[in-house]
């Protein structure tokens, strides 16, 4: 069966036309696998996808399509998604997703789901505008839950909370009153973080009242200049007098508590320090410290 096609390659924005050799049903009625070659390319498996919405169709490479085929549905055609934030690490939600939310989140880069209520796809952000823009998409070793990685543009809960988790077990358990109260699962660098804006608002309400030590690097910024420089003198001591590397993690952990009360008084957050070291990943150290000149 010889039909003519064309399209344009994922990995190439130059269309080619295509001679298809070969088709043969997909298990969704929507989709054809097709086989097809050109001169200027090796053969190539692929499927057609007909949108009920555009009634378009779309040619996808192989690659995906055996993507999906590894993942372990279960009765439902469905597995566990869950969305992590990129930067923090914070658990921003947890959804379904079936084989073609999976399918529309590796081609658009937005988190897509599942829902079991409406029995329909739906991307995370199409109402609020608070997109989850998915980096990557890790599978777990048994195939049966995924993780989409990436950056919200906003608060992912419909609480308008950061992340959908704020509720300690502990908490309730032991009778705190910060289990009434929202309480994000933060990592240890942010519950440190969260601490020092903490000190921060007692400091602006009760000016009189006992500090305590970041009370004081909050009110007084020449001391808290002298042990940033202090801190980071004493971990580059523990290199050049070769000190045990407990040592080493100890002054580490010294510079990046007083560091991170400068960036509090900076109104910088730890997230947005990370951003930047990700953005850095592709970039090569002089092409990274030209890009600050210009800028």
């Amino acid at each position: 069966m010889e039909v003519a096609a064309s399209f344009t390659r994922l990995s190439s924005p130059i269309p080619a036309p295509f001679s298809v050799t070969n088709w043969v049903r997909h298990p969704n009625p929507n989709k054809t696998y097709l086989s097809f070659r050109n001169s200027r390319y090796a053969p190539i498996c692929a499927f057609t996808v007909r949108s009920s919405v555009s009634n378009t169709e779309v040619l996808l490479d192989s690659k995906v399509e055996t993507i999906l085929d590894s993942v372990k549905w279960d009765s439902k055609g469905l597995a566990v998604a869950i969305a992590q934030n990129i930067d923090t690490g914070s658990i921003l939600m947890q959804g379904f997703a079936n084989r073609e939310a999976l399918e529309k989140t590796i081609l658009s880069r937005k988190a897509t789901f599942y829902s079991r209520s409406r029995s329909s796809l739906w991307t995370k952000g199409e109402t609020s505008m608070n997109f989850i823009n998915v980096h990557d998409v890790f599978l777990d070793c048994d195939r049966d839950s995924i993780i989409y990685l990436g950056k919200p543009d906003g608060p992912t809960c419909h609480t308008k909370a950061e992340t959908c988790y704020y509720t300690s077990v502990y908490d309730i358990l032991e009778g705190s009153k910060e289990g009434k109260e929202e309480r994000l699962a933060k990592t240890t660098l942010y519950s440190l973080e969260a601490t020092i804006s903490k000190r921060k608002e007692e400091t602006e309400k009760l000016p009189n009242g006992k500090p305590s030590w970041t009370k004081k690097l909050l009110l007084d910024q020449e001391l808290l200049c002298s042990k940033v420089r202090e801190e980071a003198g004493e971990l580059i001591q523990t290199l050049l007098d070769n000190e045990d590397k407990g040592c080493t993690a100890s002054e580490m952990a010294d510079l990046l508590y007083h560091s991170m009360v400068l960036l509090n008084l900076k109104d910088v957050s730890i997230e947005e320090v990370l951003e930047v070291l990700r953005k850095r990943f592709s970039q090569s150290g002089l092409e990274e410290k030209n890009s600050r000149k210009k800028t």
